[in-house]
């Protein structure tokens, strides 16, 4: 698994879940990510999904190694990346949470934390956070894919964590062709939401980027233009290939042979 002296990953596989969201079928699982950045300041990069809490507090626990965390960067509500924020909170009472103010206009909807208030620390497009000898950059990617998401840039390491884009269904340990299940993924997920991934990509042009973290599937590493070229396809609606494509509803398949 991918980690540098700064960056660890302290996400969890889930083999068992067969249905994502409760529609979307999977044959090879998915992985809940969540990253731990060590440096003057410790800082955990969103939490994980309720089923898999165990093996996160173990990873995170191990990650620390003695450590208190200072920061929680929430990217994304969504249950699947966000269950664990209260329990955080409660391990950590002097925890500061980083995220958009949409994120903190929708917390208490979920959640019951002591001394909110004096805890949250928003920010907008751009805005930095020293931790140390490293740098957070944040960016928002509102309705990639909920309005409150945003993603996190490192400088220093030529790293971003990028929320839900470039994620992908199947668990980490399952070795397989990251585009088909990443084009499943981004046609379910964020498909709809092209003009909104189109202004993102644009916002992020400028970085020089090395490693993308999302929070499914595989930390990206190499070939990272191809990656890029393919989500400006899909948000494009750009085809990959050139081709025809014939759509017909045929009761008895006399219109299928027809075409």
């Amino acid at each position: 698994m991918f980690e540098n002296s700064y960056i660890k990953y302290i996400g969890a596989d889930d083999h068992d879940l067969d249905l994502f969201e409760s529609q979307y079928p999977l044959a090879h699982g998915v992985s809940y990510n969540s990253y731990v950045i060590l440096d003057e300041k410790t800082v955990v990069m969103d939490t994980i999904d309720v089923r898999k809490t165990e093996e996160w507090l173990k990873n995170l626990e191990k990650a620390l190694n003695g450590r208190t965390a200072d920061y929680l960067v929430i990217s994304h509500m969504e249950p699947d990346h966000a269950a664990n924020i209260q329990k955080l909170c409660a391990m950590y009472p002097d925890l500061k949470l980083v995220a958009t103010m949409q994120t903190f206009n929708m917390l208490p909807n979920f959640f019951d934390i002591d001394r909110l208030a004096e805890r949250k620390i928003v920010v907008k497009e751009a805005q930095t956070l020293p931790i140390g000898k490293n740098t957070l950059q944040f960016f928002m990617a509102p309705m990639v894919h909920w309005p409150e998401v945003m993603m996190t840039y490192v400088p220093e390491e030529k790293l971003l964590f990028s929320a839900d884009a470039f994620g992908k269904f199947g668990t980490i340990d399952h070795d397989d062709d990251w585009v088909s299940e990443a084009r499943r993924y981004y046609a379910n997920i964020v498909g709809k939401y092209g003009v909104q991934v189109q202004n993102t990509l644009k916002k992020l042009a400028g970085l020089d980027v090395e490693t993308i973290c999302p929070l499914h599937g595989p930390i990206l590493t190499d070939d990272l233009g191809r990656y890029l070229d393919l989500y400006n396809k899909w948000s494009s609606y750009t085809p990959e290939e050139d081709g025809v494509l014939i759509a017909c509803a045929s009761i008895y398949g006399h219109t299928e042979q027809a075409c």
